[in-house]
């Protein structure tokens, strides 16, 4: 029997394995940058940082399988490419981050230790958890969530109650397309089809006496309660930015910008608590990309350990290498590989949606190719052309806000959907 309790673990588990670094540093800069536009903001922000990742869970509850299932409609060697694309950026790029961060707003201000002993025993750290996965649902969703929901409360809430300031005009040409883009920030779309594997991985193993049909009404409802959380701290984040954007004089840091707000919403106490708040968020996600990762590498090998054990390791000695730079390059570095991989993902999960009767495989085959096609310029402009992005906006709509690939996709997904009827 499904229990309402086991649905709430689930879903705190799921929504601290989403919340990591981008989800803690990007919303309140979007707020202080946006002004008096935060809630445009937060439409396009949620859009790409919740709607999607939630649709995601939905998606992996329907397949009941690994990340390669997500795109094995438009064809097994695709899916495959797709798959290990995905997990290779999800190792060289969000899970270094959250080492990162917690080195920049947790360690160095407290103890001025350098990064590389941070990323080592943060990533020792990571690597027991990894290895003890048959607790990570547990741990995570009975004591690291509530901590983490309790301090951004008390954060957003002071912040509110607190001060009474006016908010100031936007400095944000294009609110909507630019809370869409910086939700690509957030790796959520790629987190919700690398850890929804996690999620049904453990799924199996700590509730054995549910049946297929219950395990799936479980994931897809603790991804409703996981959306719900995100929506709720992503708008009051942002939303904080906003209301103490006066406060704050020329900063351009998003790190800077949390610990700022966290002294004076906080105060005496606030270094230690954001302390204990970005090391939760970042951890638990770093634990979830790295066991995602792991489990697929172990189910591509006939199910070894061994190969687990070893997948661990090496992402755990990336994560340390990488985790090394600062915050700003990393999320600089990753604008070119999400510009890329995310619209396809983002058309992926909502083709594993929608009914199968809309969603064949030659729909998906031609769907996914259109994003791929119409994503390039935008990719080839972030690496250093962007006379290719510019060709695109003077032609296609939406180019110009880097969205350029959502009414080609619509148009043929309604196309071949169409094209199919008539045949038949």
């Amino acid at each position: 029997m499904l229990r309402k309790k086991d649905t709430l673990l689930v879903g705190f588990a799921l929504f601290s394995l989403f919340f990591g670094a981008g989800n803690l540093i990007l919303p309140p800069y979007l707020g202080f940058t946006s002004g008096i536009d935060w809630w445009v903001v937060t439409l396009g922000f949620v859009l790409t940082g919740v709607v999607v990742p939630i649709f995601g869970i939905v998606a992996h509850a329907r397949l009941q399988g690994t990340l390669f299932d997500v795109g094995k409609k438009v064809s097994p060697t695709f899916s495959l490419i797709y798959a290990y694309l995905i997990y290779l950026i999800s190792i060289l790029l969000p899970a270094p981050r959250t080492a990162a961060v917690t080195h920049e707003i947790a360690i160095a201000p407290l103890f001025n230790s350098p990064s590389w002993l941070t990323s080592t025993i943060y990533f020792a750290l990571v690597f027991v958890f990894a290895l003890n996965r048959s607790k990570v649902l547990s741990i995570i969703g009975k004591f690291l969530t509530p901590a983490i929901l309790l301090i951004l409360a008390a954060i957003i809430i002071s912040a509110i109650v607190g001060f009474d300031s006016a908010l100031a005009p936007s400095s944000v040409a294009h609110g909507f397309s630019t809370g869409f883009l910086e939700g690509y920030q957030t790796f959520d779309a790629i987190a919700a089809v690398v850890v929804g594997g996690v999620i049904i991985i453990s799924v199996n193993l700590d509730f054995k006496q549910l049946d297929a049909a219950s395990k799936r009404k479980l994931i897809a409802r603790a991804g409703l309660i996981a959306g719900l959380g995100l929506f709720a701290v992503y708008a009051g984040l942002i939303y904080t930015g906003a209301h103490l954007q006066s406060e704050f004089i020329g900063i351009t840091d998003r790190t800077a910008l949390l610990s700022e707000i966290s002294i004076i919403t906080l105060g005496n106490i606030a270094s230690l608590l954001l302390s204990v708040l970005v090391s939760l968020a970042c951890f638990t996600t770093a634990v979830g990309i790295i066991t995602g990762t792991a489990d697929f590498m172990k189910g591509r090998c006939n199910e070894s350990q061994s190969v687990y054990i070893m997948t661990v390791a090496l992402c755990c000695l990336i994560g340390l290498l990488v985790g090394q730079f600062n915050v700003e390059f990393i999320i600089k570095v990753a604008v070119p590989a999400l510009m890329f991989i995310y619209p396809v993902t983002i058309i992926l999960i909502l083709l594993n949606v929608v009914p199968d009767t809309l969603g064949s495989p030659k729909v998906f085959k031609w769907v996914t190719a259109t994003a791929v096609l119409f994503s390039t310029p935008d990719f080839l402009a972030t690496i250093g052309y962007p006379q290719l992005g510019n060709i695109a906006s003077d032609w296609l709509p939406l180019a110009k806000f880097q969205m350029g690939w959502i009414l080609p996709c619509m148009l043929v997904f309604a196309i071949v959907n169409a094209t199919k009827k008539i045949g038949a």
